[in-house]
């Protein structure tokens, strides 16, 4: 399943396609610019099926997930399944989904999981779990968080995990629809309703508790665990270590997915307005702003299925150092976003028509690990 190193150059993937897609940024062909980094693509794994979530132990081990339930361990040439993983909920868009390593592994010993399980009574239900890892078995499981109703249509779970500089944990939640309309009357308005688990990005401590900073929501004497809320499918979500702030990315509906700063107290908007439309192309909105909504940094329409997200942090990737990387689901390349003063300036193809993307890391190394679908594989981005 390993093997393969496949080299091939980047530049011809950096071309952008000219298309009729509306975006906040122009794109450009920046495959003769001088200052890009010579980049190649080396191939680590193949055969799998959904890798959904990747993340680093200290030593350098890759651990990676599966959506059907499987945990995996990759320490030079050999892979190894972990065992003791609770009950997981595969249905629909469920599964086992994101796994990061605690910063303080060193010293806590800390692996968290995001999963759908199975709730009381029907439906699914969403969990993050804290653990220790022991000759590749699951010790000391913890549960830190739960939804507190069921996701009953087995969709939109969110599910990206991220730290910030505190160690504390953001945690991003679906609003627990799939084929639901937006709109003022909308059937599921988890995302509005600051009390529901569903439609959120989540900030809890290592412990699984409340942090100092967390919003006093309207409506609450106290804060929760919620951060922030009008979420509609939030797949992606990333700490920006050169700003210090929580970047999210979530798909809306037929258009419209986003890319978000995350504020505390803030509302994003979903199912209230998207300058996307529903599926029946009837208008989610008759406006994509309003008043006390957050209005996104970017947007595609249509759709790129915006998934996992990385900034660029390494200085060998040249031009490219400080770029937002997003995964793109539904039109299969990987974004590459310029950004300054907190806005897309350009955005640039990757990975072009290879898969569906639907992670990205930076491996302590500085290489970029992408994973992507169709079949389940593993790449990595090298600056030469």
């Amino acid at each position: 399943m390993i093997n393969r190193t496949l080299l091939l150059s980047l530049a011809f993937a950096s071309i952008l396609a000219c298309s009729t897609s509306k975006k906040e940024g122009t794109v450009e062909d920046t495959s003769q610019m001088t200052t890009e980094p010579t980049v190649k693509t080396e191939q680590l794994i193949t055969g799998y099926e959904v890798i959904w979530g990747m993340d680093f132990l200290p030593n350098g081990d890759l651990l990676f997930t599966e959506k059907r339930g499987k945990l995996h361990r990759k320490s030079g040439d050999k892979i190894t399944e972990i065992s003791g993983l609770p009950t997981i909920n595969t249905s629909g868009q469920g599964g086992l989904l994101d796994v990061r390593v605690s910063p303080q592994f060193n010293s806590n010993g800390w692996v968290f999981i995001s999963y759908a399980g199975n709730y009381p009574g029907g439906g699914g239900s969403y969990h993050l779990m804290r653990f220790k890892l022991v000759n590749d078995q699951i010790t000391e499981p913890k549960i830190l968080l739960n939804s507190n109703s069921a996701n009953t249509m087995t969709g939109h779970y969110g599910s990206r995990i991220d730290f910030d500089e505190a160690g504390n944990l953001f945690v991003s939640i679906g609003e627990g629809g799939a084929t639901s309309y937006g709109g003022a009357n909308s059937p599921n308005k988890n995302a509005q309703d600051v009390n529901s688990t569903w439609g959120k990005v989540h900030r809890i401590t290592q412990d699984g508790g409340i942090p100092a900073g967390n919003p006093v929501l309207t409506g609450n004497s106290a804060p929760t665990t919620v951060y922030s809320y009008g979420h509609r499918n939030p797949q992606g979500l990333v700490y920006n270590p050169f700003t210090k702030e929580i970047w999210e990315a979530e798909h809306g509906p037929k258009g419209g997915d986003e890319v978000n700063i995350i504020k505390a107290g803030n509302n994003y908007g979903w199912p209230l307005v998207s300058y996307g439309v529903n599926y029946d192309d009837k208008p989610v909105s008759a406006s994509p702003t309003m008043a006390g909504v957050t209005d996104p940094v970017y947007k595609w329409v249509p759709s790129i299925g915006a998934c996992g997200m990385a900034f660029i942090t390494d200085k060998k990737f040249k031009s490219w150092t400080g770029n937002l990387l997003v995964g793109g689901l539904a039109l299969q390349y990987l974004a590459r976003l310029e950004i300054k003063d907190n806005k897309v300036v350009k955005e640039h193809k990757l990975l072009d028509k290879v898969g569906r993307i639907r992670h990205v890391r930076q491996a302590p190394d500085g290489s970029i690990y992408v994973s992507i679908e169709g079949p389940g594989r593993i790449v990595r981005l090298v600056p030469e």
